[in-house]
């Protein structure tokens, strides 16, 4: 490309092409819509959503996981905010709407810095040292945990996942299976999910369900006779 002369860009017929300011608040724009799809159903009273997909299925939850998973989305700057919900739910297995409602606040917030002139990167820095802060207090008012605690934590996160008439039980089996393969690392408690296997059975109810301590072989047995 000789010098001064413009670039040029093969785009997709429809490709809507933006930069500066503009750009920056379509892409925060975008982002907030998501968070806002998903903020009615944060917390023990969210509401749930009707989903419907292009086969005219209708899915009822408020699962921010479920949700997004469900969203048509093509705006890059969304896809991006549904990343980090991806993210949340391999990590942590919850905590998706929580994540992506933070993420879109922050963006709201950072949208007013940017109409003030304050440069991206500068605003980029005030998070990472907020987020800092942030994990400094946490883990100096951080308390002690039992079982009834995190029995509690496993009932929250089992609301809205259809689960209301057993939730205590699930609550219960999930906190006692955790436990039993936890391990203490460093001073940390470390839990590897793939040492609890969860094998399914047709038939019966959810409270018919139980914790072996042991190791379970799906294996039919050769004779009538043979003990179980």
């Amino acid at each position: 490309m000789y010098s001064g002369q413009q670039p040029i860009f093969i785009l997709k017929e429809g490709t809507e092409r933006t930069s500066g300011r503009s750009a920056q608040s379509n892409n925060i724009a975008a982002a907030k819509a998501v968070a806002d799809s998903v903020r009615s159903t944060l917390g023990p009273k969210g509401m749930d959503k009707m989903l419907v997909d292009s086969m005219g299925d209708v899915v009822i939850t408020n699962d921010g996981a479920t949700i997004l998973k469900e969203m048509d989305i093509e705006h890059p700057a969304a896809k991006m905010i549904i990343e980090i919900a991806k993210t949340q739910e391999q990590h942590c297995y919850d905590g998706t709407t929580s994540a992506v409602v933070i993420a879109g606040e922050l963006l709201k917030r950072s949208e007013d810095l940017v109409e003030q002139n304050v440069h991206p990167t500068v605003i980029c820095e005030g998070f990472r040292l907020a987020s800092d802060k942030a994990s400094e207090l946490i883990d100096a008012h951080s308390i002690a945990v039992d079982q009834n605690m995190l029995e509690e934590v496993a009932k929250t996160a089992l609301t809205g996942k259809s689960a209301g008439a057993v939730k205590e039980f699930l609550a219960d089996i999930s906190v006692r299976a955790v436990l039993s393969v936890a391990q203490d690392a460093d001073g940390e408690t470390v839990v590897d999910l793939d040492d609890i296997k969860v094998q399914k059975r047709q038939g019966g109810s959810i409270k018919d369900s139980s914790l072996v301590d042991g190791i379970i072989l799906d294996k039919e047995r050769v004779h009538s006779g043979m003990p179980r």
